[in-house]
């Protein structure tokens, strides 16, 4: 690059614009101090498109928007893609497939919006797609060490991330009755196969979220796919009394549901009625269809029509939950186990699912499992630990199991209305203490590839949580996670995609095992398994 040359900056944002129209300011404030940054390196920008009076966003909002935007933006010249919210990736994928210049995606390090998952989507889907990028986080653009990355980007047109974190498993550090074990379970899997229920793929524009058939296929798993305009039929057929009978359970179960009087703001009973009728309908329609796992869209067009799915997700995944029955009432279905659920129809989420409930199930570990947004991370400030501790946090799917008290030790919010105009319970709690395995799915050269590794959650005062939800979203389920052996600029220049997948191990020689066992399984699926912190990885390193 040289400096007379313009460097360009685009914004993908929300398809709803009452969020575009939240989150702008942050934006805007992003973007002035990595703008002087660029600048102060003698460089200019020049933004390809402009803040809309109209809409008063500055934010590229539909696919149609981005490859008009992309019609401006020498396919040559350096691009910068700069996030300090979540984004929809699709806005601006088809046009960053054919972009032949550097491309670097760039985010402030923030739980708020939030910037750090929306570009870890996009990373995750240029990572699918094929496209070559280099990437970015910080807190303060001004940072030496941001700025001397930036100007390498700008001088070279590329930054190389150490990942040195990453290892192949040695087949002779493996217990070989776990090698068995995941072998037998890889090949249950083919012999029998399963189906993954999917109301509607590509929830959010999140490409990296669906696996292509043909993958799919290769492990086994076969896609039911299904509408939520036949959830939203089937919640409406569920009778009043069924509803409450849902509704009870959860009362006596000590679920505390904060409840208002105005619709627009506030959780109401009736909210919570008309997400006790979904839980049953998603269950039916899983029956109906012999679904293994199944995911739910809901923040395109079924937030519309019906309040948030997220009180539902995280019921389904939990092992405890209000008894289903058929239609007729002669069967309780998916009985005393988890209808394991993927949030945001994350379909890699999905399979990932799928393999620690067998695999858990198999060596008699905790089989409730969830994903969770990589939301945010940073030093504990109670000082409890010197560790670097993560905030995973998701806005549906954490099973009551994994909360401190389970059931009664959880609660329900209103959803924020900025996203939610029709509101819904969440599943919020606080993740119990204990050994976790945390890992990830994706698509990588047409492969389907999985990153593993081991971790815990801890406790932290109950000040310094408040602090975290306040710093990211209050109303939703946190977990303070902490990655063995990766460091937080690791995570980040390795992990493709927003999401993370969590399940807890008894002990640690017990997750060591449950990780060892799936990574095993995994192989003999045919995914090339990576892991990730190996030199500190519990009891078997």
């Amino acid at each position: 690059m040289t400096a007379n040359s313009p460097v360009y900056l685009i914004a993908s944002g929300d398809l709803r614009l009452s969020a575009n129209q939240t989150c702008w300011p942050a934006q805007e404030a992003m973007e002035k101090q990595l703008i002087e940054t660029v600048q102060g390196l003698g460089f200019s920008v020049q933004r390809a498109h402009q803040y809309s009076a109209e809409t008063k966003h500055g934010f590229i909002a539909s696919q149609r928007e981005g490859l008009d935007v992309f019609k401006s933006i020498d396919p040559e010249a350096p691009l910068i893609v700069a996030e300090a919210v979540w984004q929809y990736s699709h806005h601006i994928l088809a046009g960053l497939t054919t972009h032949r210049g550097p491309i670097l995606t760039v985010a402030n390090w923030s739980g708020q919006w939030p910037g750090l998952v929306g570009m870890l989507n996009l990373n995750g889907s240029l990572t699918k797609a094929g496209v070559s990028y280099s990437t970015l986080w910080g807190e303060d653009f001004s940072d030496a060490k941001f700025v001397d990355s930036l100007k390498t980007w700008l001088q070279s047109g590329a930054i190389v991330h150490p990942i040195n974190h990453v290892a192949e498993i040695q087949p002779d550090r493996v217990d070989p009755q776990l090698a068995e074990t995941g072998k037998e379970l890889a090949f249950d899997l083919m012999a029998n196969k399963a189906i993954m229920g999917v109301f509607d793929e590509g929830c959010m524009g999140m490409f990296n979220a669906i696996i292509p058939d043909h993958l799919l296929h290769s492990v086994g798993v076969f896609k039911e796919r299904l509408s939520q305009s036949a959830l939203y039929f089937e919640t409406t057929q569920v009778s009043d009394e069924e509803a409450q009978k849902v509704y009870q359970w959860y009362l006596e179960q000590g679920f505390k549901f904060h409840i208002g009087s105005d619709e627009a703001t506030d959780l109401t009973e009736a909210q919570i009625l008309l997400q006790c009728k979904m839980y049953i309908a998603a269950v039916r329609i899983a029956d109906d269809f012999g679904c293994d796992t199944i995911g739910i869209q809901y923040q395109q067009g079924l937030k519309d029509l019906l309040p948030a799915s997220d009180l539902v997700e995280g019921t389904l995944n939990s092992s405890q939950r209000p008894p289903v029955h058929s239609r007729c009432g002669k069967r309780e279905l998916y009985r005393d186990k988890p209808l394991p659920h993927f949030n945001e129809v994350d379909e890699c989420a999905g399979l990932d699912a799928l393999l620690i409930q067998r695999v858990h199930a198999a060596l008699g570990q905790p089989i409730e499992t969830t994903l969770h947004d990589l939301r945010w991370a940073d030093w504990d400030q109670s000082g409890t630990t010197n560790e670097y501790v993560w905030v995973f946090e998701i806005s549906g799917s954490a099973p009551a199991e994994h909360h401190v008290g389970g059931w009664a030790g959880s609660e329900g919010f209103r959803q924020p209305p900025m996203y939610f105009p029709l509101g819904g319970s969440t599943l919020r709690g606080i993740a119990k203490a204990g050994e976790i395995v945390w890992s990830r799915i994706f698509v990588k050269n047409d492969r389907l590839q999985m990153d593993i590794g081991r971790g815990k959650a801890i406790d932290l005062p109950a000040e310094e949580t408040q602090r975290r939800w306040d710093a990211t979203t209050p109303q939703w389920p946190i977990m303070h996670g902490v990655c063995y052996g990766v460091s937080r600029d690791q995570m980040m220049a390795r992990h493709h995609a927003n999401h993370i997948q969590v399940a807890y191990g008894t002990d640690v020689a017990s997750a060591d095992a449950a990780m060892f066992t799936r990574a095993a399984m995994a192989q003999n699926l045919g995914i090339e398994v990576h892991l990730c912190g190996a030199q500190k990885c519990g009891s078997a390193w």
